[in-house]
């Protein structure tokens, strides 16, 4: 059985927007102001490359299917990203753009996708999704990239979410600026 893993850059105040800067947002590329050293590159690399397949939300979807097939690099992160199948969980999107995708309408697939693959389901950014699937008890972990900075704006992982309790499995510090991996399951 699959496991989904919710992957994501994030503030010490909890925002995930825009962490690359491609959004336009007022913070836009925050994540850029910090070493991640190389142990961040590589632990993005092996993140993806262990895993089977990605699972976005709308927004996170489009923006990827829009960036993603135009990427080339020397170590396969752009092939992998291309090449491995993607879940969009959307009302409102009608055909997928993205190689490999697949549109569910809603989350009710979920827990069947985790018994179709055997390995990790990554989800990056999609907030609302991440959200939804907590509260469901379908997300299995959390890996948190966590940046010593206050944004005091914009979107928030876990706003609105329901009391989930967790168990910290594991926390590194990466890069020479006090960035951290934090990783949490469900208790």
């Amino acid at each position: 059985m699959g496991k989904i893993v919710a992957t994501e850059f994030i503030s010490l105040d909890g925002v995930i927007e825009d962490p690359g800067g491609a959004e336009g947002y007022e913070h836009g590329g925050w994540s850029f102001r910090f070493d991640q050293g190389e142990e961040g590159r590589k632990f993005k690399l092996d993140e993806l490359m262990a895993a089977d397949a990605q699972l976005l939300g709308r927004v996170t979807y489009e923006g990827f299917a829009q960036a993603w097939p135009t990427m080339t690099d020397p170590v396969g992160f752009a092939d992998k990203m291309n090449g491995m199948p993607k879940y969009v969980v959307s009302s409102t999107l009608q055909r997928p753009t993205w190689e490999n995708s697949t549109i569910l309408s809603s989350t009710d697939g979920v827990a069947e996708l985790k018994n179709s693959h055997e390995g990790d389901i990554l989800i990056a950014g999609s907030a609302a999704l991440v959200r939804a699937l907590t509260d469901l008890g379908l997300v299995d972990e959390f890996r948190l990239m966590v940046f010593p900075l206050i944004l005091g704006t914009g979107k928030r992982l876990f706003d609105g979410a329901k009391l989930t309790r967790l168990k910290l499995a594991d926390i590194t510090e990466i890069g020479t600026d006090g960035v951290s991996i934090q990783r949490f399951t469900l208790v």
